[in-house]
């Protein structure tokens, strides 16, 4: 007997939080990008370095924020049939202590 094919498309709750996880992958290169632009911006005489550190402080708290933002929706498991995931999966043979070898 055939086993079901998979929906074509994901149910809109799974796509939004894979979404969400993958915009929490790229915070870090945004992140790195913004605080690493002040360099680009770079004069010798070190004059406006005032408004750099105000920058990245600016920048640093944005980031923090913007992790705020993303983290509770990161908690929560992609789908309902996963959380119990762990619990079905089925003894492994082998030894009999118990214990899987590394």
């Amino acid at each position: 007997m055939r086993r079901p094919r998979p929906p074509l498309f994901l149910a809109r709750a799974v796509y939004r939080r894979r979404r969400l996880r993958d915009a929490a992958r790229l915070l870090p290169v945004l992140g790195l990008f913004l605080l690493l632009l002040p360099l680009m911006w770079g004069d010798p005489s070190g004059k406006g370095a005032g408004q750099s550190v105000v920058y990245v402080f600016v920048v640093w708290v944005v980031l923090i924020a913007l992790a705020a933002y993303l983290a509770p929706g990161l908690a929560r498991p992609e789908s309902d049939g996963e959380a119990g995931r762990d619990a079905q999966l089925p003894p492994s043979g082998g030894k009999s202590g118990g214990q899987d070898a590394l």
